[in-house]
């Protein structure tokens, strides 16, 4: 084991663990509801600020949270856990309060730009306490028990932004994280103890990866706008989404040389991917939630645009997916109880396949408990593989490198996101425009996202025409699903080149909680 670790029992888990754990639930919690509440408002505020761009107000928030996720890891290493994660919630309660104050479009953005910062440093020292507080062998109950956290609040999200929107106090869901951002802040301050490095603030700063944070964010924001643009607002020959697709490639390409051979503190140091393990473990991390956010995202466009389901019955139906939750638990207490992870994660891959197949069969006359059942088996599935990926990452990397390791899991998975979501509305776009009469079709401008334009006039048309657009729909979504099986068989493929590597029975000693420390004094 690495000489900078502590080799020590495990110690009890006292009060203040199981205060600063509920702490980490909070913040969570914060980013999940803040992720999802937004998007069943979203008419009701563009209405109110008389702004078109509603499409920014929940891209503003995604890309900022992605782009500044490797940093987050980096201020944590420098500057110590504790002040990181109450700074970040401090800064997502500041963007919250402009948003729910926002009297124009552009205020609103920055609100949600801001609240974004905060957000993905949240996500991304979630993931790194634990890792401080719960040695790798042990964490997967943990892991399991945050992804349950996550799911709950996403889960109530729309119900509560829809109310809130319905009542005419959309600003409320903005205001309403400045208590629970308090909440945070005051369980994280009381009880959150932890070793910190105690750099002087210039030392820091002058440590600090300056130019690598650069690339990475300005490389992250523009890859992501190209291909948000791109095959819904803009073709994707145009200079639109070519310019930002290019830079954005360069600064990548950019970032990974800088941080292998110039950065003398890089945010991403190769260490993290020198082995096959760590590698296969990070690719699963970027292959696993373009799944899933394809699931959360295009299951209720079937629902909606083959079934005629109402919003809110198509959340109802789509709770299947919500297997997801139990699945990460049970997954978690296998790999504790059985000490590998190999097996578990191919049983995830293998369900994910079986699910994604048996979803790209069904059709828009395919009975609604179908289609129910085999999202559960999907779930499951994703479940596995969404809460176990982070172990082959890190038990062949030394416990020192937890900080790194997990900002870049994080940043790795909040990026596939936003291709799950991309990915899905291009191949979806595509597939309506070949399949739908051309003469329905010429009603609509170009530039507009077809399925979300379409599905409220569903109810509406006469047949023919009404079965021909379900019919087009249900095949559409079929292509994409059988995309998504793809995907989840070369997320199988890159597992098959991990090894079980023995987990760590220990955590770092430089951030050891100290509760545990005194009890080995």
């Amino acid at each position: 084991m690495d000489s900078e670790t502590t080799h020590h029992p495990k110690p009890a888990r006292g009060l203040n663990f199981w205060m600063s754990f509920v702490s980490l639930c909070t913040a969570l919690a914060l980013f999940a509801l803040e992720l999802t509440s937004v998007s069943t408002a979203l008419p009701t505020i563009v209405d109110d600020l008389h702004t078109s761009e509603f499409a920014w107000i929940g891209a503003s928030y995604a890309l900022s949270s992605t782009a500044f996720l490797p940093l987050s890891g980096r201020l944590a290493q420098i500057f110590g856990r504790k002040p990181t994660l109450i700074s970040a919630v401090l800064i997502f309660a500041i963007g919250s309060a402009l948003c729910g104050a926002a009297v124009s479009q552009s205020m609103m953005l920055i609100g949600r730009t801001v609240q974004g910062v905060g957000g993905g440093a949240i996500v991304a020292l979630g993931d790194i306490l634990l890792g401080d507080l719960v040695p790798l062998r042990d964490r997967g109950l943990f892991f399991g028990l945050l992804g349950l956290t996550w799911s709950i609040a996403a889960a109530s999200g729309p119900v509560i932004g829809g109310s809130l929107a319905s009542a005419g106090a959309w600003r409320w869901i903005f205001y309403l994280n400045l208590p629970l951002c308090g909440v945070s802040i005051l369980l994280s301050a009381v009880f959150l103890h932890l070793r910190s490095p105690n750099i002087p603030i210039r030392e820091g700063i002058t440590r600090m990866d300056w130019s690598g944070n650069f690339l990475v964010v300005a490389g992250s924001t523009l890859f992501a706008i190209a291909i948000t643009w791109g095959g819904v607002r803009y073709a994707w020959d145009t200079a639109h989404v070519l310019v930002p697709l290019c830079l954005g490639i360069v600064s990548l390409v950019a970032f990974f040389l800088y941080e292998g051979y110039m950065a003398t503190e890089p945010i991403v140091p190769f260490l993290l991917m020198s082995n096959r393990t760590s590698a296969s473990g990070y690719l699963q991390d970027f292959i696993s939630p373009v799944v899933v956010l394809a699931a959360v995202y295009f299951i209720p466009i079937y629902y909606q645009g083959c079934k005629d389901s109402s919003p809110l019955t198509s959340g109802v139906q789509m709770l299947g997916f919500a297997s997801i939750s139990p699945a990460s638990i049970v997954a978690g207490v296998t790999v504790v109880a059985t000490q590998k992870y190999r097996p578990s994660l191919w049983f995830g891959w293998c369900l994910t396949i079986v699910g994604t197949v048996l979803i790209s069969t069904v059709h828009a006359d395919t009975p609604s408990a179908v289609m129910i059942g085999y999202t559960i088996v999907t779930g499951v599935g994703a479940g596995f593989v969404y809460a176990l990926a982070q172990f082959p990452v890190q038990a062949p990397l030394p416990v020192t490198e937890n900080a790194r390791s997990l900002a870049f899991f994080a940043f790795l998975r909040a990026f596939s996101s936003i291709w799950g979501i991309t990915i899905g509305n291009t191949i979806l776009q595509n597939a309506l425009t070949s399949r739908l009469p051309a003469e329905f079709l010429a009603q609509f401008p170009d530039g507009v996202s077809l399925a979300y334009t379409i599905i409220p006039e569903i109810p509406q048309l006469a047949q023919p025409l009404k079965d021909q657009v379900r019919v087009a729909f249900a095949d559409s979504l079929q292509l994409l699903w059988k995309i998504m099986a793809g995907l989840a068989g070369a997320g199988l493929f890159v597992s098959l080149f991990m090894q079980e590597v023995p987990m760590h029975a220990i955590t770092d000693e430089d951030w050891a909680a100290e509760e545990a420390t005194k009890e080995q004094t």
